[in-house]
C-alpha cells in the first residue's frame, strides 16, 4: 500500500467507514433513484393548468387543436400586436408551412435586430407554467433572449406536473443536460427600480405560447 492508502484507512478506521465499496453502491443506487419531496397537485388537466399559470405570468396564449394550425396562430397574434411578418426561428419548426401563412421566417440565432424569436419548447412545466428550451444547433438560446418578443410552440403532451417531471424526462430523452437549459416563466421583468415592474429588462418584453392540442 502506499503512504497515502495508508493514512486514508487509518482515517476511515477512526471514522468507522471502513466500507468504502459498500458506501459507494449505497450512494450510486440513491443517486439512480433520488427520493422525491412533496409534490404539489396539479390535477388531471396540466395543458389547462400551465396555460392558467403562463396568462398569470405576463405571457399571452392561444390554444389550437393540430400542428398545421400553429404558423396561423402565430400570423393572428403577429398582426393583432403590429409585430409585422418576419421572424426569425428554430430549425426544429422548419417543417411547418409558414409560407402559406405569409410568414418570413429565417432559420438561424438572433442578431440584437431581429424583432420576433420563434421556438419550440423541450417541455412545458404545468405547477409554474414555466417553458423548458434546450440549446444545440438546432435551437439557438438567442432566439428566446434576444428579441423583444418571443413566440413559443407547446404541445400539450409535452407538458409535464412538476420541475421534478422535467428532469426526470430530460435524462430519460437526452441522457444529459446540455451546455444551456433555459427555464423561462413569462416576460423578463425586473422591479429593481422603486418596486415598478417593467417588463422587457433583460429579455423579451412579449412572450406568446401557442398551445397544440
Amino acid at each position: 500500500m502506499s503512504s497515502r492508502e495508508i493514512i486514508l484507512a487509518r482515517v476511515r478506521a477512526k471514522l468507522g467507514r471502513s466500507d468504502a465499496a459498500g458506501r459507494r453502491t449505497r450512494a450510486e443506487a440513491a443517486l439512480a433513484a433520488p427520493l422525491r419531496g412533496p409534490q404539489p397537485v396539479v390535477g388531471d388537466d396540466p395543458a389547462g393548468r400551465f396555460c392558467a399559470k403562463a396568462s398569470a405570468l405576463a405571457s399571452t396564449v392561444e390554444r389550437v387543436p393540430a400542428a398545421a394550425d400553429v404558423p396561423a396562430a402565430v400570423t393572428r397574434y403577429l398582426d393583432a400586436a403590429g409585430l409585422g411578418r418576419c421572424a426569425v426561428g428554430a430549425a426544429d419548426l422548419a417543417t411547418f408551412d409558414w409560407a402559406a401563412a405569409g410568414l418570413a421566417v429565417a432559420w438561424r440565432g438572433a442578431v440584437d435586430a431581429d424583432t420576433v424569436g420563434l421556438t419550440g419548447s423541450f417541455c412545458a412545466i404545468a405547477e409554474t407554467g414555466t417553458l423548458v428550451l434546450l440549446s444545440g444547433p438546432r435551437t439557438p438560446a438567442s432566439l428566446s433572449l434576444l428579441p423583444e418578443t418571443h413566440v413559443a410552440v407547446v404541445f400539450a403532451d409535452r407538458i409535464v406536473a412538476t420541475l421534478e417531471d422535467a428532469f426526470a424526462l430530460l435524462r430519460r430523452e437526452e441522457g444529459e443536460i446540455p451546455r444551456s437549459l433555459n427555464l423561462i416563466s413569462g416576460p423578463s421583468r425586473t422591479g429593481d427600480i422603486e418596486q415598478t415592474i417593467v417588463l422587457g429588462a433583460h429579455g423579451p418584453r412579449r412572450v406568446h405560447l401557442v398551445v397544440v392540442g
